[in-house]
């Protein structure tokens, strides 16, 4: 059984803004890995560095935690 982690971060979009998602609730759109690190202490979640490469946690769509552009 798959079991979706809870903190999805979806493509960047054109203001290179990538909007948040945990469990299946929009957060905001974040700018930086330091927004999303945000937007998973205010929900309760482990907000450290070495989080954001835990595919158990978060799921990184259009680009991994370093990607803040659309553009290749």
């Amino acid at each position: 059984m798959d079991v979706r982690p809870p903190v999805v971060v979806l493509p960047p979009e054109s203001d290179g803004g990538r909007r948040v998602m945990i469990d299946d609730e929009r957060m905001g759109t974040a700018y930086s890995l330091f927004d999303v690190l945000d937007f998973m202490h205010r929900a309760g979640l482990p907000a450290e560095d070495r989080a954001v490469d835990d595919p158990e946690l978060i799921e990184w769509r259009g680009g991994g935690p370093y990607v803040w552009s659309n553009t290749p």
